[in-house]
């Protein structure tokens, strides 16, 4: 997987993020079910699959991002979370 890849899936995240935050805007975004909203659309309505070269198990997907979650405020790293989850799913999945 190239760089391109890792920005592009980075914006998927982004946009998922936001159109999540639009559908919760009575929670203020707030959804302790999150990582399943995000799974779905991201197999649903983005090319996530095409981008990784195959479409992930929709429950595996959910759980990795809940762990990335988990692991990205433990590490509380400087790159923004969707840069740093894009890398760490195309590892896992490219």
């Amino acid at each position: 997987m190239t760089q391109d890849a890792a920005e592009t899936l980075a914006a998927l995240l982004q946009q998922v993020g936001e159109t999540h935050h639009v559908v919760f805007a009575d929670t203020d975004g707030n959804d302790d079910d999150w990582a399943t909203f995000y799974s779905d659309w991201l197999l649903t309505h983005s090319n996530l699959p095409k981008l990784l070269g195959r479409r992930p198990v929709r429950s595996h997907l959910t759980r990795d991002l809940v762990e990335l979650d988990e692991q990205y405020a433990q590490q509380a790293p400087s790159d923004p979370w969707p840069a740093w989850y894009a890398r760490r799913l195309i590892a896992k999945y490219g």
